[in-house]
């Protein structure tokens, strides 16, 4: 570190810029905390954007007599469902049965396990479990004759990398300082803080924090070794790996298959044109983690999961997007990599010096209850006592109707999205729709100064304007093409060959004061 470097002085340094860490960012920022998040990449750019995308109380669980975890995440569902309707939307399940079939369930076993998961937890708006005849229904269309009957049941679909992003925005917009592209090159412990030293695009940061967060995620145990606290931890590290192809069937609707390993896929809606399969469960070393990918085994066990239930058949070069991603999990290593626990542990240590707390496990489901409980730790710790306030906030954009989470937010989005084809009659359809339900009420700070279709600026490349992409930079921590073409949206699904470039092209140009945003 240099003589130059920048001093900050915190109450909490947070390491992590997944959905667990920004989620204590925010939680703390929003206590009163002085609060720095670090993330060496960008914002969800590892594990937390690589997830099935869904909000769930996790239904394959109640096979696992994990009923606290299911409870937690299904209460967890109602909440977010609320705060941001935007990204988060209901979706209906239907759980194809064919008699005989390797790997299926029973049905008294699936109707019992539908029981608990309508009622093991308050459920305000979606719909009960119930049963659908494929032979009269439209969305048996799509499948195999052999499934005459399929179980239904709700969960929601969530945009997870956008979450990420959102619950950034709200603690920065709570004071939190949040630093992306910055990595943690050093940390070292005194009796009553931590000294920590940043090194990212603007500089080097010399951090000085009452407490430390290590919310690093698949980096979890090696940092703690880092930061001498003792030697690495051992953790379960499973990889999950989705791939994308166009649409399988019609209906807004979401698939699970059953599979002869007992393993379940889900067959998911995704982006209009195509449908999402996954997730797969497999073992992973930590020898690479920045560079995690789909295998070819992977390829083909998703591929085949479908060829067993629809009347389509797809093969490897069906795939027109494939992602994978790590999950730090905890449990007993002797198990299956499906079956590790999806449930979060911390580990508390303030016996070497300045508190330090460590975040292991979890999923998007659970990130603000999670979130909750660090800050209930943290701040007494520190010497606040201050009351937990995210379950009745809402996230940024999710205030269709107000400042308060209500169920109307969810019912009657389509309404408030009708409202808003009004008010920006010139935008076309399509773009609006998509608008809406990545900004919600912050629509109107991304066309703040938009009275016509002009007034967009340049088609950098296929649905994305000037604009947006400005607007990304501005207030969203976007620093290149992949940040924008797939985490902050999800464009490069549809964009021509070439488009990274282009979109490089655009934000170089931009730094250079070249570009004059309308």
């Amino acid at each position: 570190m240099g003589e130059l470097a920048k001093r900050i002085d915190c109450d909490v340094l947070v390491v992590g810029g997944g959905i667990n860490g920004a989620g204590i960012a925010r939680d703390a920022a929003g206590r009163g905390l002085r609060v720095v998040l670090c993330e060496k990449d960008d914002l969800a750019q590892h594990t937390s954007s690589a997830s099935s995308k869904l909000i769930h109380g996790g239904l394959r669980y109640l096979e696992q007599y994990r009923f606290g975890l299911v409870r937690k995440a299904l209460a967890e569902r109602e909440v977010l469902l609320k705060s941001a309707p935007h990204i988060i939307r209901p979706l209906r399940f239907l759980m194809p049965q064919a008699a005989g079939a390797p790997g299926q369930r029973p049905g008294w076993m699936i109707r019992a396990g539908l029981f608990l998961y309508d009622h093991l937890a308050r459920r305000d708006f979606l719909p009960p479990s119930g049963t659908v005849s494929l032979r009269a229904s439209p969305a048996g269309a799509a499948l195999q004759r052999q499934f005459v009957k399929a179980y239904a049941y709700s969960d929601a679909w969530v945009d997870d990398a956008r979450l990420v992003v959102l619950a950034a925005l709200d603690a920065r917009e709570r004071g939190a300082t949040v630093l992306t592209r910055t990595r943690c090159v050093h940390v070292r412990r005194e009796a009553k803080r931590w000294e920590a030293d940043l090194h990212g695009p603007g500089g080097d940061v010399h951090v000085h924090a009452r407490c430390l967060v290590n919310a690093a995620g698949p980096w979890a145990g090696s940092f703690l070794q880092a930061a001498g606290a003792g030697p690495a931890r051992a953790m379960r590290l499973v990889k999950g790996s989705h791939i994308v192809v166009p649409r399988l069937f019609d209906g807004d609707h979401a698939c699970l298959l059953q599979q002869p390993d007992g393993r379940i896929v889900f067959a998911l809606p995704y982006e209009g044109a195509f449908t999402l399969v996954g997730t797969t469960d497999v073992d992973h070393d930590a020898l690479d983690l920045d560079r995690v990918a789909i295998s070819p085994a992977e390829t083909a066990y998703l591929c085949e999961a479908v060829n067993r239930c629809f009347e389509c058949r797809i093969g490897p070069d069906d795939v027109v997007w494939s992602y994978a991603g790590v999950r730090p999990l905890i449990g007993d290593d002797g198990g299956s990599a499906s079956s590790a626990s999806r449930d979060y542990r911390f580990e508390h240590d303030t016996a070497g010096g300045a508190p330090l707390l460590s975040v292991f496990g979890g999923k998007v489901t659970t990130f603000r209850k999670l979130a909750e409980q660090a800050v209930d730790w943290i701040g007494p710790v520190l010497g606040r006592q201050v009351p937990a306030w995210t379950a009745h906030a809402c996230l940024p954009g999710g205030d269709l109707y107000g400042k308060v989470p209500i169920a109307r937010a969810v019912l009657e989005y389509d309404a408030w999205v009708r409202t808003r084809r009004q008010q920006f009659a010139w935008l076309p359809d399509g773009l609006l729709t998509r608008y809406a339900r990545s900004y919600g009420t912050r629509l109107s700070a991304l066309l703040a100064h938009c009275r016509t279709r002009a007034d967009l600026g340049a088609e950098i490349v296929n649905g994305l304007y000037e604009v947006e992409a400005d607007y990304l930079v501005r207030q969203e921590w976007a620093t290149c093409a992949d940040d924008i073409l797939w985490r902050r949206t999800k464009l490069g699904l549809h964009a021509a060959p070439g488009a990274a470039r282009r979109v490089d092209a655009w934000l170089a140009a931009r730094r250079r004061g070249a570009v004059t945003v309308p």
